[in-house]
């Protein structure tokens, strides 16, 4: 009598289990609606920063009887009930807002130029030679970062007042220079240390001396840094008030923030004039952030992630 033969149960198969990127991937929908949110967000935020702008571009090119007559709003949107006037720039640039324009050009540029060559070149020290105590001496000067520049101003009074520097030029450019030097350094440092090693061996190969490698190769090199800690530096020292007040002061040498402050009147502020004014001040700045904002993203994210 022959035994029948048992079915051998198969197993059955199974799909595969579905990787952690596919069990985090949002449906399109919802995918969609976030972008919205975060577009919506973004533009409520462009608006809120544009309305104040908005506001002092209206007043600019308004009248001070229209000015004290009215709001800006109402000039906007009812434009046929105000007189418009380019009058408030042409009084302003006549009342020493020109003269201190050119003031602010002698303190600004030379103010981010010279930090920014003493800095890189502490960077590259820093990074590429070893001498003793170099770890130490690089925290040591981050760590100035976080004293704040104001309690160094009587001190430094006293000094550039002893080599009669109060009132001139150079007193800005040595306190700008000092104040600006650490977050230099900072920058520069990090975004060096992560330029390739062959490129210094290399140039160790050939026979170039570290000055040679410095200006010809990593200075090249590190233009992003370079031009991320430009657009700090430069719109620092542009909108400084305090530093150019104390050092500096008003009369001749004044510099576009003390010029803007002298419009505010002793009983009234001039808005038909400081609008104007505000604009003038502002047009340098806007005119490098956009001219140099391709790099800094680049030069303030370098050295966060390497691989």
């Amino acid at each position: 009598m022959s035994q029948t033969q048992r079915p051998v149960d198969t197993p059955a198969r199974t799909a595969p289990p579905a990787s952690a990127k596919q069990k985090k991937q949002k449906p399109p929908e919802e995918a969609s609606r976030a972008n919205w949110v975060v577009r919506v967000a973004i533009a409520l935020v462009v608006i809120s920063f544009m309305i104040p702008t908005m506001g002092l571009l209206v007043t600019s090119f308004r009248s001070r009887e229209d000015v004290i007559a009215s709001s800006w709003w109402s000039a906007l949107f009812n434009p046929g009930t105000t007189s418009w006037t380019a009058s408030g720039y042409g009084e302003v640039l006549s009342n020493g807002m020109g003269n201190a324009f050119i003031n602010s050009l002698v303190v600004t540029v030379p103010a981010t130029i010279i930090p920014i060559l003493i800095a890189a070149m502490a960077a590259y020290a820093f990074t590429f030679i070893q001498f003793p105590g170099r770890d130490f001496a690089f925290v040591g000067i981050v760590a100035l970062l976080v004293i704040p520049g104001q309690v160094a101003f009587i001190p430094l009074l006293q000094l550039f007042g002893n080599f009669g520097l109060v009132g001139n030029f150079a007193a800005v450019w040595l306190a700008h220079t000092g104040f600006g030097m650490p977050l230099a350094v900072y920058l520069l440092r990090t975004y060096m240390g992560t330029l390739p090693n062959a490129v210094i061996e290399s140039a160790k190969i050939d026979g170039a001396s570290h000055y040679q490698t410095f200006w010809k190769l990593i200075l090249p090199m590190s233009f992003p840094a370079l031009a991320s800690f430009a657009i700090f530096q430069f719109l620092w020292v542009w909108n400084d008030l305090l530093i150019a007040l104390i050092f500096l002061g008003a009369g001749p040498n004044e510099v576009v923030t003390l010029n803007l402050n002298s419009l505010l009147g002793t009983f009234a502020s001039r808005w038909d004039l400081l609008a104007p004014g505000a604009f003038i001040t502002m047009a340098l700045p806007l005119t490098v952030f956009f001219a140099l904002q391709r790099f800094f993203v680049r030069g303030m994210t370098a050295g966060s992630v390497k691989g």
